[in-house]
């Protein structure tokens, strides 16, 4: 099955600029036209399309989907290379996971400096982040 633009963009729930920015940057193959022009996307570019925004919503980037679809498209080492990158990757959110935390921790702390009386015209919290 062949899928116009306003088609596989409705389908995919991606705006039809978004389709032709995907093709310039390499993560979905440019697809071929009809007699007319209109352009006709293959069902694996809607299954393509449907992978980049599932790994959106995860938190990847565009330049990390297009890693991850180097290696989806590669047909001998791809297991191995995908378990590297899923290890690179959760390292990455672990790390950003304790950023986090620090600072939770440190927003915690400055509430916590607050008084009751927050009409004051001295601010504990501004002063402890200007020294």
């Amino acid at each position: 099955m062949k899928y116009r633009t306003g088609d596989i963009s409705k389908l995919c729930n991606v705006n039809k600029e978004t389709l032709r920015y995907y093709e310039r940057k390499g993560l979905i193959p440019e697809p071929v036209r009809s007699d007319v022009g209109y352009r006709l996307y293959p069902e694996n570019t809607r299954d393509r399309l449907m992978f980049i925004k599932r790994m959106q919503e995860l938190g990847f980037t565009l330049s990390e989907i297009d890693k991850l679809l180097g290696i989806v498209d590669k047909e001998d080492v791809r297991c191995a290379d995908m378990y590297d990158f899923v290890v690179e990757k959760l390292q990455d959110v672990q790390q950003k996971i304790k950023d986090l935390q620090r600072i939770e921790t440190m927003l915690s702390n400055l509430k916590k400096r607050c008084p009751d009386e927050k009409a004051i015209h001295e601010c504990p919290i501004i002063e402890t982040l200007i020294r």
